[in-house]
């Protein structure tokens, strides 16, 4: 462990020079790279610095028990080395995860898509249900959120919502909640009492620095239009709202969110860019799930990928099996248990593929 840890002291070493030199800080996309390589390393740098500690406790503990001359001082050695016996394999844990390649897409905001699917005005209203529950969930983190565009469902909800979430590894966890999600449940509209299937789409792209994806503005046809929705006086008056569509991708981004027509041009331009950059990532992560057989992180947005069943109270989330009978608070916001087992499922398929190097 230590050889492997000495090899990423050498690379932070080098990073940390890198940082500082004049044509690396005046090359934007180099510098933010080598900035989000810097801050892993400084974690392992850390976790090197507290292996190192407890290998040396370990070593020096069995040394003064096996000079045994002094009882006082074996008896403390005993404690030192059952404590470092503990310890050394929990963090070798911390450590081989954190030796996993990480995803350079994963520290990024996010941009967030929900659809809603079949089922109608339900499904609409299911949508606005999921919109609130990341709403919660993002705020909960101290992440922040902006609405980009929206279409109001007929009783309600919405049937297609787009907002930015900002924050830190915003891109990394977010993506698990991309797929299909099912709700089972009664309706409001039902008076039979019959329990109905809806479903809404969730897409999550990370947002593209202007450097990763270079638009051509001859290629990008642009259409100002009157807002809709909730705004004040300014609403259905003045054109606003921006529609963008990208001739060769037949793409279309738009933004009403904002009163200032320049302010949802700039909120719009962000959404294509990250659209365009999102159809590359979503071939290369099919490619790679593909290698390794991944049902974690798949990019099918066509994938159902959790049920929340009200009669039960249930939630479970197909791609690990997992259900959890907290269908309330769920819905509320916390999401981070389900969150956190879908990440460990990945990082034990990365471990798996990354054997030879960890």
């Amino acid at each position: 462990m230590l050889e492997k840890l000495q090899i990423v002291k050498q690379r932070f070493d080098e990073v940390s020079d890198l940082i500082i030199q004049p044509d690396i800080i005046t090359d934007q996309k180099r510098y933010v790279e080598l900035n989000r390589e810097y801050k892993d390393l400084r974690i392992l740098m850390g976790k090197r610095e507290q292996y190192i500690e407890l290998t040396d406790n370990l070593t020096e503990a069995e040394s003064i028990i096996a000079d045994g001359s002094d009882d006082e001082m074996v008896e403390m050695a005993k404690m030192q080395y059952d404590e470092a016996k503990e310890g050394i394999p929990k963090l070798e844990e911390e450590i081989r995860v954190l030796l996993i390649p990480k995803d350079p897409e994963d520290s990024k905001n996010a941009v967030v898509e929900l659809r809603a699917g079949t089922g109608g005005d339900e499904a609409s209203i299911f949508a606005g249900d999921l919109f609130r529950m990341y709403t919660k969930y993002c705020e909960g983190r101290g992440w922040k959120v902006s609405t980009v565009d929206f279409s109001e469902g007929t009783n309600g909800g919405f049937k297609e919502i787009q907002f930015e979430v900002s924050g830190e590894d915003v891109y990394g966890t977010l993506k698990f909640e991309a797929g299909v999600h099912r709700v089972q449940r009664v309706p409001q509209t039902e008076t039979q009492g019959r329990v109905h299937t809806s479903a809404a789409t969730c897409m999550v792209f990370p947002e593209a620095e202007e450097f990763d994806v270079e638009i051509n503005p001859k290629e990008v046809r642009i259409d100002f239009f009157c807002s809709s929705g909730p705004g004040g006086q300014s609403v259905n008056t003045t054109y606003s709202a921006v529609r963008l569509t990208h001739i060769p991708t037949g793409l279309v981004a738009q933004c009403q969110d904002q009163k200032s027509q320049h302010k949802n041009k700039e909120k719009a331009f962000k959404v294509l860019r990250s659209r365009l950059y999102e159809m590359e990532l979503a071939k290369k992560n099919a490619e790679d799930a593909e290698k390794r057989g991944s049902m974690v992180s798949s990019g099918d947005r066509s994938a159902k990928i959790r049920t929340y069943n009200y009669p039960q109270g249930r939630v479970t989330d197909h791609r690990i099996g997992l259900t959890l009978y907290d269908l309330s608070n769920i819905v509320n916001g916390d999401i981070q248990k389900i969150i956190d087992e879908l990440m460990l499922a990945e990082n034990t398929e990365k471990l798996k593929a990354n054997d030879d190097v960890i």
